[in-house]
């Protein structure tokens, strides 16, 4: 098995930067579009069309930042505990953007912060299987300290779309992509980092039209 890659924590929190702007980059620059409209004498006919863009382009941006703060940053959840209920509301906030749907089967618990942040670091790469459209269901399983994370994404049958496994995302887990790491990649390598500093198992692939992506704790003396 290849070396696992480290970055320098300068390094990581660079990528992590620029993959927030890449994300809002497409939304900021709509509304700032749409302001322009907004600003031309010449361009009343176009008004209307460029508020209903600035609304919701303003809404992609809010939502993508909102997804950032709690599964990237800090967030601004008190202790080192985040409650499900938080997780579910921001996973909500970024279906309303996406493609697809959310089925979400995760009970009402607190988890320790850096279990939260892979859980939601794993539904975003769960959206990607199915970036068509289709079904994703979330679940947490299992006891306090133990609990079993697991992502399943189908495509849609009547619209005959693929459930894809995401390019290049298997290696960015496991920590040994063969081209390194760059921003483009840093998501999935982000959450390969919380797996192993949360001691848990990553398993991911697509069979029959089915992707599932599961976290499960790791047996106590392989973790140690």
């Amino acid at each position: 098995m290849a070396d696992i890659i480290e970055l320098k924590a300068t390094d990581l929190a660079a990528m992590l930067c620029s993959r927030v702007c890449h994300d809002l980059i497409n939304p900021v620059g709509a509304i700032g579009n749409g302001l322009e409209v907004l600003g031309d004498p010449t361009q009343t006919a176009m008004a209307e069309g460029a508020q209903e863009l600035i609304a919701n382009s303003a809404k992609q941006a809010r939502n993508k930042l909102e997804f950032a703060r709690l599964a990237y940053g800090a967030s601004s959840t008190a202790g080192t505990d985040f409650d499900t209920r938080e997780c579910e509301r921001v996973a909500r906030l970024l279906f309303e953007i996406e493609k697809s749907d959310l089925d979400w089967q995760v009970p009402l618990i607190l988890l320790p912060k850096h279990k939260a942040k892979l859980f939601m670091n794993m539904l975003l790469i769960a959206t990607m299987a199915v970036p068509r459209g289709g079904l994703v269901t979330a679940k947490i399983d299992g006891a306090a300290g133990e609990e079993v994370f697991t992502l399943v994404s189908t495509s849609d049958p009547e619209k005959r779309q693929k459930t894809l496994m995401p390019s290049g995302v298997e290696e960015l887990l496991f920590g040994n992509p063969e081209g390194g790491v760059d921003a483009r990649g840093i998501q999935p390598f982000y959450t390969g980092i919380l797996a192993r500093m949360t001691d848990m198992e990553l398993k991911i692939g697509v069979e029959d039209g089915v992707f599932t992506f599961s976290a499960t704790p790791k047996p106590a003396e392989q973790a140690a």
